[in-house]
């Protein structure tokens, strides 16, 4: 049995509790350029590309999507203080596996600009080896590149390395790169609540995390 090497993680759902604040910010966006009221749900169905691309897709004069890409931005951080607050039980997992010199890269379908929004905010952005945006790849999760990209950049083996996630998407991803696969469900929003494809493990908070990973490696 191979030891824990490296941690990749989702970060939307799984590292903070942004979706909410993401649904609020799309919803706005929407409302105001399509006169439309989305659903968390149908929200979600969007889910897959960056914000940027989200946006260009659902918008239908392409002239407003540079302006209500801005305005995305202008809700999601205005609100961001509000809206998200750090878990500590999760600020503990990434300081325990720090402390275990594990490295630890994201995977997430966000922009660039998000992400560094979200990891400036929460005070995060030092723990990570590297971080591999939607817009940093060709094909976003549930295509296994950005999984592939993250072992290629830490010198590993997928073998060595295990992929935590709340969607199906993470999961598939985890999965077609032969990667061990960790549903996380320790936020009161998640992308999927029942995943379609099981996940290799499924824990419920952070800590479990830690001491599996712990177990494995001793």
């Amino acid at each position: 049995m191979n030891t824990i090497q490296a941690v990749l993680f989702d970060f939307d759902g799984t590292l903070a509790d942004t979706l909410p604040l993401s649904f609020k910010a799309f919803r706005a966006v929407f409302l105001k350029y399509e006169g439309q009221r989305l659903t968390d749900a149908e929200i979600v169905q969007t889910f897959g590309p960056t914000e940027e691309e989200i946006i260009a897709n659902h918008l239908s004069n392409p002239a407003h999507v540079d302006e209500a890409v801005e305005y995305y931005y202008e809700v999601f951080e205005q609100n961001f203080q509000e809206h998200v607050q750090v878990s500590e039980a999760v600020q503990d997992l990434i300081v325990k596996l720090s402390d275990l010199r594990l490295p630890m890269v994201i995977i997430t379908g966000k922009s660039r600009r998000c992400l560094d929004i979200c990891l400036r905010n929460l005070k995060l952005d030092g723990y990570f080896a590297a971080t591999i945006t939607g817009d940093e790849v060709e094909r976003s999760k549930p295509d296994p590149e950005g999984i592939f990209k993250a072992v290629q950049l830490l010198g590993l083996r997928t073998s060595d390395v295990v992929f935590v996630g709340d969607s199906d998407a993470d999961i598939a991803a985890g999965k077609s790169a032969q990667v061990l696969t960790i549903g996380a469900h320790w936020f009161d929003t998640v992308q999927n609540a029942q995943f379609a494809v099981e996940p290799d493990y499924m824990f419920t908070r952070p800590d479990q995390l830690i001491t599996w990973i712990m177990a494995r490696n001793h």
